[in-house]
Formats: structure tokens, C-alpha cells, sequence
């Protein structure tokens, strides 16, 4: 069963309380996308980034997955938080976004951490299943633009470990008709136990059921 919607701040307050302030390398990359004829549908907010860190240290991740690198704001957010030996692979289907990201990540001393993959996520993820098999990603985050991939959720479930989450951006209330149907599917699974924050478009959390 669903569990009822989580207000941002009681959210923010289970998964670790204070989250370390956005430090001058991610406020460039952020500044510096939000400057990009397509930064604003693209870009990630402060305060979802500092989200994803905490999910990180909440789950104790090691492995990640990113489907939509973007400029990779996101991407620096969960680097930095997982253990220096941890991986995170991201997906983007143009390497010209990224391309901005990796000074930033090298900045930040988190590159080695990144597995960055310029392909299809359907690809990317299926992939990932013959390499590394099911239930094997601590976190997995799909960025906004892909919330309503229902093809994108399964897998990206299948992928996920037993005690990880699997978070989407860009899920707009229920009643919304540009995803409501998908976001409905989600919470009626009895596969999983959901929550939906309203941070930015909307992120759900995806946990599956015990």
C-alpha cells in the first residue's frame, strides 16, 4: 500500500536532517546551466540535489544509476555523498551536456566515481541487468523527462536492491494529466511502497514492499 504524501520538510528530517550546504563547485555548474537556452527545463534545484545526497548517506549506497545526466549537477550531488570506492553510472543520450559537467566532477575529486554511458536509458539499463544482474543498485535516480516511462520504472525496479530507492523527478500530482495515469499505476502496486515530495515538478520515492 502507498503511504500517505510526506511534507518536504519531515522528509528532509528522516533522511538525515541538515544536508551540508550546495559548496561553490556545484553552485557554478548549476548557475552555469541555468545560463543554457535550455537550462531551466533542464536543470536540477539546490534543493533536489541536496535530496539525492541524503538519499545516498540514508541508504548507505554504494552503486547508483542516473538516467538523464543533463549537465550533471545531479550526478556531482550523488558522487560526492557515496564512499570513495562507490560507482555511479549515468546515462545521456548526447555527450554535449555532460561534456559541461566533468570539469566539475574533477573539480570535486568524484570523476573516478562516475561511469558515465552515451546511449539510449533503455539500452543503458538493460545493459546494466546482463552486467551486473537484478537487485544489485543501492539508488537509482531517473531525472525529469522520464518520470512517465513505464518500460524505464520496470527495469529500473528490477534493477534495484531490496533495500534501496529508486527516486523520479518530475511527477506532478495525481490529477495531473501529463503523468497522473503513470503516477497512479506506481502507487497501486502492491509490488512497492511510495511518497511523493513537492520538491520542484514533484519526486516520488520507490521502495519495494517488505
Amino acid at each position: 500500500m502507498a503511504s500517505p504524501q510526506l511534507a518536504t520538510s519531515e522528509m528532509l528530517t528522516r533522511v538525515g536532517g541538515q544536508a551540508r550546504p550546495e559548496d561553490a563547485i556545484l553552485r557554478e555548474l548549476r548557475e552555469e546551466t541555468a545560463s543554457l537556452p535550455t537550462g531551466a527545463a533542464t536543470r536540477v534545484s539546490a534543493e533536489e540535489g541536496r535530496l539525492l545526497e541524503q538519499l545516498v548517506e540514508l541508504t548507505r549506497a554504494r552503486t547508483a544509476v542516473e538516467v538523464g545526466t543533463s549537465t550533471g549537477y545531479s550526478t556531482l550531488c550523488i558522487a560526492r555523498s557515496l564512499p570513495r570506492h562507490g560507482l555511479l553510472i549515468t546515462c545521456e543520450t548526447t555527450a554535449r551536456w555532460p561534456a559541461l559537467g566533468r570539469p566539475h566532477w574533477r573539480r570535486a575529486g568524484v570523476a573516478d566515481r562516475i561511469d558515465l554511458r552515451i546511449a539510449p536509458p533503455t539500452a543503458v539499463l538493460d545493459a546494466l541487468f546482463a552486467e551486473y544482474g537484478p537487485g544489485t543498485f543501492d539508488l537509482i535516480f531517473l531525472a525529469a523527462g522520464h518520470a512517465g516511462s513505464a518500460p524505464l520504472y520496470e527495469a529500473a525496479l528490477t534493477l534495484l536492491s531490496p533495500d534501496g530507492i529508486l527516486a523520479i523527478a518530475g511527477t506532478p500530482p495525481a490529477e495531473d494529466p501529463t503523468t497522473g495515469e503513470f503516477d497512479r499505476t506506481v502507487r497501486a502496486n502492491p509490488r512497492v511502497e511510495t511518497s511523493r515530495l513537492s520538491i520542484g515538478d514533484g519526486i516520488t520515492l520507490v521502495r519495494k514492499a517488505s
